[in-house]
């Protein structure tokens, strides 16, 4: 049995807590893509513990495994498993052989590409944390591999080719100084350390024998995309988008599973009530009009708890839009979704979806292709009646028919549109926040 959990949205839609509730049923937790660009904030037994590159599932002592679709930081990794053994954890952690690491050249050249850029319209965003520049590298067949680091003789050559190349680029192109980034030596020594822990702790692993060989043991797994589908470098918003596949065909390139393992099983698409977004790009539904629509998003921004978690920017916040989630829906094959951030939405003067848009006349139900003709579109905004704060642990409690009627037409809406049904509804950060319909991994 294989659960997959996509963002539905820009990111940010609250997927660790899904993952995190029914992680619980699986025996692995695998991230298929990204890297610790991508933070994820889980709530166990009242413990917050804010994740960027770590499974979900770790916390729950679930195997964790990190895909050949991921690109790796050993340092941020590491950290991260150190931090997690001294609050009394102790998370089992798999890395993908044919994964990337994210080297310091990478994290160096990604600020200096983004600063050269700084003036331009189309500024990514980038979190300075190197995943673009990895990718970069992978595509372009000189990148190094986990598997790379346990071979000390393979690391070095795989430097000694790769290495001058960065050099020159940060000193001839950029008209920088080069420092300990570049240095060969200092890189082999370190990374030839981490491959000796990597190989004592038996943390590298072929991920589609590994997988196929759990599963066929009978293990079940919940694959974890980070980020969401219009931050897709195929699928999404391009150039504002991330360097890797969150959708669910991600899952099987970014593992070693053929596309029926997951095609197969569950595929959830994680719905946040309303929409926020990190960065530059188009937002149709984006509150920004006015006074008025400016005070309602930061109202939303701080109930909801609105900033990056890797981060800590502002999130742009506007209403949700229908036609990105008819195209998230189309784009993975959603089977169920889970709504997220229902209670952040109670007691506003107004609730609206935007339900399509309007483009040189034309209503049109899903997206263009192109971001710049998406940020022509205007919104054709559908109101709903608005609903009152409440208990939401009550409600958490007593189930679905304890939510008030307003909300529930909402989430009805939702589930007629994409034609799926729900699967939970998050009134809080807490697992214990969530009103439970159906669990993917019940047969």
């Amino acid at each position: 049995m294989t659960v997959t959990i996509v963002g539905s949205q820009l990111g940010d839609e609250g997927k660790g807590a899904l993952v995190d509730l029914w992680g619980g049923d699986a025996d692995i937790v695998v991230r298929y893509q990204g890297g610790d660009n991508a933070g994820h904030t889980v709530v166990e037994d009242g413990e917050e513990y804010k994740l960027s590159l770590v499974p979900s599932g770790a916390v729950r002592d679930k195997i964790g495994v990190l895909g050949n679709g991921c690109v790796i930081n050993p340092r941020t990794l590491f950290s991260e498993i150190d931090d997690l053994r001294e609050r009394g954890l102790d998370p089992d952690v798999r890395l993908a052989k044919r994964a990337h690491v994210i080297m310091p050249y990478h994290r160096r050249l990604d600020t200096i590409e983004e600063e050269a850029k700084a003036d331009s319209d189309l500024t990514v965003g980038t979190t300075g944390r190197g995943i673009g520049p990895t990718y970069e590298d992978k595509a372009g067949r000189r990148g190094i591999r986990v598997g790379d680091l346990l071979d000390p003789d393979v690391l070095r050559q795989r430097l000694e080719y790769v290495v001058p190349q960065k050099k020159a680029l940060i000193e001839d192109v950029y008209g920088l100084e080069a420092g300990e980034e570049c240095d060969v030596e200092a890189l082999v020594e370190e990374y030839t350390e981490i491959g000796r822990r990597l190989r004592e702790d038996d943390m590298a692993v072929n991920c589609g024998d590994f997988l196929a060989e759990r599963r066929e043991a009978g293990d079940s797994v919940m694959f974890e995309g980070a980020q969401g589908t219009l931050i897709d470098i195929d699928h999404g918003s391009y150039p504002y988008v991330t360097s890797s596949n969150p959708t669910a065909g991600g899952a099987a390139t970014g593992t070693g599973v053929g596309p029926t393992v997951v095609g197969q099983g569950e595929v959830v698409g994680i719905v946040k009530s309303y929409l926020s977004r990190v960065g530059e790009g188009p937002m149709p539904t984006e509150l920004n009009g006015d006074d008025r629509d400016e005070e309602l998003a930061e109202f939303i921004r701080e109930k909801g708890g609105e900033f990056g978690t890797v981060t800590g920017r502002p999130r742009r916040i506007g209403w949700l839009d229908m036609p990105m989630l008819r195209h998230a829906a189309r784009v993975s094959g959603f089977t169920g979704i889970a709504v997220n951030h229902l209670d952040v939405l109670a007691g506003l003067d107004e609730v609206k979806v935007g339900h399509a848009y309007e483009l040189e006349g034309d209503e049109r139900l899903t997206m263009p292709a192109t971001t710049e003709r998406w940020g022509e579109c205007e919104p054709v905004l559908k109101e709903f009646d608005t609903w009152p704060e409440v208990d939401w642990a009550a409600v958490a409690e007593e189930g679905y028919d304890a939510i008030p009627d307003a909300a529930q037409d909402y989430l009805e809406y939702l589930s007629d549109e994409l034609d799926v049904p729900i699967y939970a509804v998050g009134v809080g950060p807490g697992r214990e926040q969530t009103v439970h319909l159906e669990n993917p991994f019940d047969d």
